[in-house]
């Protein structure tokens, strides 16, 4: 049960001193559904999640639910470091009308893969909903192995997983143990290609940010396997996908974000704003792929 094939844009959350800008919100989620984008996720990493609070995000599920107006899936990011919390924010995005969730794996604690696996067994026996595990061991310090996926993969509600390892042998030891009916999404805008061509089904973006036509362009060429076309779009993004991650995502997509119009305001603290030379070198490559609002 797919929740969405293609590019789905990891959303930035726009901020207005200390609540969400809610205008700013319905404009970006209107361009990126005139623009391509094939799924809406909120309340990621590059939604800067962790600095919100519940009621925020609540606003934030019934806004975007409210504006995406079924056009597109709306996914709710809701994992944190506690089974009991995420399970309510889960519960919380349910009742909100999100289409799927997006869970990462709990963060700080360190536990085993048994561990996982428990912890997404619990969630998505909390909820109905289709579930995204989410597996960036770079932002986590735990790696989810491909076994424990493929074990996940049999509770019926658990569909997919984006996978932003980095790890090509594993990616690919994955593929070959999980199902055909399992979905693997790109979590990295510079491993899109490979990842399509071992069979995933799309990409969650960050760059998407900034580039919904051209994240909807790639993940499509891969999906109809007209891998040369796919090949030149990965090779032609790349430098740009390289200055949004020259400072710790969300910082460089916000200031990109900012860039083409659209008032999202800055970061939140702990995180602070991009310096002088990644908003150079990041309008450097936008101008170069004449990215544009």
């Amino acid at each position: 049960m797919s929740i969405f094939k293609g590019s789905g844009v990891a959303l930035i959350t726009p901020f207005s001193e200390d609540t969400i800008n809610i205008e700013v919100l319905r404009q970006l989620i209107d361009w990126h559904i005139e623009n391509g984008t094939d799924a809406i996720i909120v309340s990621g990493t590059t939604g800067e999640a962790s600095t919100m609070t519940l009621n925020e995000k609540k606003i934030l599920f019934t806004e975007t639910v409210k504006q995406v107006n079924k056009r597109v899936p709306v996914i709710a990011g809701t994992g944190t470091n506690s089974t009991k919390t995420s399970i309510e924010n889960s519960i919380l995005a349910q009742e909100c009308g999100v289409d799927g969730l997006l869970v990462v794996t709990p963060y700080y604690n360190k536990c085993t893969q048994e561990g996982l696996y428990l912890h997404f067994e619990a969630i998505a026996s909390a909820v109905i909903l289709p579930l995204i595990l989410y597996n960036v061991p770079s932002r986590t310090s735990v790696n989810m192995l491909p076994q424990t996926v493929a074990k996940l993969s049999k509770i019926d509600n658990i569909v997919g997983i984006k996978e932003a390892s980095g790890d090509i042998v594993q990616i690919t030891e994955l593929f070959r143990i999980i199902g055909s009916d399992f979905d693997v999404y790109s979590g990295n805008d510079d491993h899109i290609l490979p990842i399509m061509a071992l069979g995933g089904v799309g990409v969650i973006t960050t760059v998407g940010n900034i580039t919904p036509n051209l994240m909807h362009q790639l993940t499509t060429h891969c999906l109809n396997n007209n891998l040369t076309d796919a090949r030149a779009l990965q090779f032609k993004i790349n430098p740009l996908v390289q200055s949004v991650f020259a400072e710790v995502n969300p910082i460089p997509i916000k200031a990109a974000v900012q860039k083409l119009g659209f008032e999202v305001g800055s970061v939140r603290l702990p995180l602070t704003p991009a310096t002088d030379s990644t908003i150079a070198r990041i309008e450097r490559e936008m101008l170069a792929l004449e990215v544009s609002r």
